[in-house]
């Protein structure tokens, strides 16, 4: 959660490739339906995942993301 409400793809990709690792990236990249190596190089903090290898990774950890309306700037 913290990691999408910053915003930052990067940090995102580094979120979920600290969980994946947490859980097995042998195990997960077999859910996700991708090589091992090709996750561990997309979740990299050089790495540039599709957004579609995200949603798999998001599945395969048993996770969902969701979109909600963003705050409005300059609201109190």
């Amino acid at each position: 959660e913290a990691a999408l409400e910053e915003g930052d793809p990067v940090l995102v990709a580094a979120a979920l490739g600290d969980i994946a690792r947490a859980k097995g990236m042998s195990h997960v990249a077999r859910e996700a339906g991708l090589g091992r190596e090709s996750l561990y190089k997309a979740l990299s903090p050089s790495g540039n995942p599709e957004f579609a290898t995200i949603l798999k990774v998001v599945s395969a950890l048993g996770l969902q993301l969701h979109a909600a309306p963003a705050a409005a700037k300059g609201a109190a």
